[in-house]
């Protein structure tokens, strides 16, 4: 009876711990602002009030501005705004949105490589435009709408900037923030996804409420991360400046822009009233943090793979070709591989290209396959990406059936059984190119399948992000 008491009172002690270190785990919410509006001048108003209540309110938003709309700031001496805009934090939101072609149209055509150049040149001096006017290099992206391309990710690496923030459905992983590309994505966060809406009749308590439970079900599961998101032109306008003006591929010249319809002051106030209020509750809550995309970027560390053993790694990946996440942290596809094969760990691309086995017979002598490794090897520390296949003399292994058959090898018999690939991570990705596309801005009917496939091909480096 004593010894099962003293084992009562352990357990009761344990779920204590549990419980006292669930209640002090960490919710951060990034709140974040496209700044896109550069038509009409009532949104530079709305931006900078914006910028001054959460001041006030001593919470820092991240605001992804775009170039034109910096620009135009400068022309139309808003200094103002770009005072108050600096003293939180500053992201990218594409050269200039809406004019076409946008992104998703211009780098639908192209591969990984050459579309990666052809997005740093359209895109790249508005982050430096950016750069120059805020006196600070953008801590993160995100696309004009759905306008999203995996391209996108060689080139913001290339660009310095580190995050990519944004709302979308091409890509997710568990309604959290992720590393993909090289980048730490805050994207396709589902259920933690929130907004107080601006007009429709959902009460304030309803809002606030669903925020409550977002941030208990985080808490409860170790902590995590909330997003919200608005347009500081929505609060002094009914609709969006773009659609008025580009709408299904539309490009009017400059001089035939037309405003968007405007609120009231009493509309735009009261929306004002909703924002303060929704955050200001959301601050209230305990274990609650705001914080930017650069701070999330220090929170959660680097894509540097976490340390494990190679009979962990090969068991894995002989059996699924997809992220592990062990006691230390996570590993990408892409991170085992490089183990598997030998190499010190790095940041490389996916393959640029899907490209099939051609090898028909169920082994394969190891003479040949080692020539291969050393081959495969050559590549990756030449290009810095997977290649899509690997030669077997004149026959080739897609880089999935080589990765399967890599982890299978017990590196000592002579002849190597070939694998198949089993490319779990692909799942994560939307295999619906029309809807994951959909955004008025974009052509009627606008679909993009070829985006879709050069992202799952870039899934090799994707894993869960974990708070450090």
């Amino acid at each position: 009876m004593q010894q099962l008491t003293m084992i009562r009172t352990i357990l009761s002690v344990f779920l204590l711990a549990t419980a006292t270190l669930r209640a002090g785990a960490p919710v951060y919410v990034a709140l974040w602002f496209d700044t896109e509006d550069y038509i009409e001048p009532a949104a530079d108003d709305a931006a900078l009030r914006i910028a001054r209540d959460l001041t006030g309110l001593g919470v820092r938003a991240t605001f992804k501005v775009v170039g034109e709309k910096a620009r135009v700031l400068e022309q139309r001496g808003r200094w103002d705004v770009v005072r108050a805009l600096a003293l939180h934090d500053i992201g990218y939101h594409s050269n200039f949105h809406s004019v076409q072609p946008t992104p998703a149209l211009y780098l639908r055509d192209l591969g990984y490589v050459e579309g990666a150049a052809e997005f740093e040149r359209r895109e790249g001096p508005g982050a430096l435009d950016l750069a120059r006017i805020f006196g600070v290099r953008p801590s993160c992206y995100g696309q004009p709408g759905n306008s999203w391309a995996p391209q996108s990710n060689a080139a913001l690496r290339h660009m310095g900037i580190p995050v990519y923030l944004d709302e979308g459905s091409q890509v997710g992983l568990n309604d959290q923030p992720f590393w993909y590309g090289g980048l730490l994505y805050i994207y396709n966060m589902g259920r933690f996804q929130l907004r107080a809406p601006l007009d429709g009749d959902e009460p304030v308590a309803k809002s606030n409420e669903r925020f409550e439970r977002a941030a208990a079900e985080l808490t409860s599961h170790g902590g995590g991360v909330i997003s919200i998101y608005y347009h500081p032109t929505e609060f002094v306008t009914t609709e969006f400046w773009d659609a008025v003006n580009f709408a299904h591929g539309a490009n009017p010249e400059r001089t035939a822009w037309r405003r968007p319809r405007r609120r009231t002051e009493a509309e735009s106030e009261r929306c004002y009233g909703i924002l303060h209020d929704y955050v200001a509750h959301a601050k209230g809550v305990p274990g609650v943090r705001f914080v930017t995309a650069r701070e999330l970027l220090q929170l959660y560390g680097s894509p540097a793979p976490a340390p494990a053993e190679r009979a962990r790694i090969a068991t894995h990946m002989s059996a699924r070709q997809t992220f592990l996440a062990t006691e230390d942290g996570t590993l990408s596809a892409a991170d085992m591989l490089l183990s598997l094969l030998g190499m010190q760990p790095e940041l490389v691309d996916g393959p640029a290209m899907r490209i099939a086995s051609s090898l028909a017979g169920a082994s394969l002598a190891r003479a040949a396959f080692e020539r291969a490794k050393t081959d495969a090897v050559s590549f990756i520390r030449a290009n810095k990406r997977l290649p899509a296949a690997i030669w077997i003399g004149a026959e080739k292994l897609s880089i999935g059936d080589f990765a399967a058959t890599l982890a299978g090898d017990d590196e000592a018999a002579a002849e190597i059984v070939v694998r198949r690939a089993n490319l779990e991570f692909e799942k994560y990705f939307s295999n619906e190119p029309r809807k994951a596309f959909d955004w008025p801005i974009h052509p009627e009917g606008f679909s993009a399948p070829e985006l879709l496939e050069l992202g799952k091909l870039q899934g090799w480096t994707l894993k869960p992000a974990r708070l450090r």
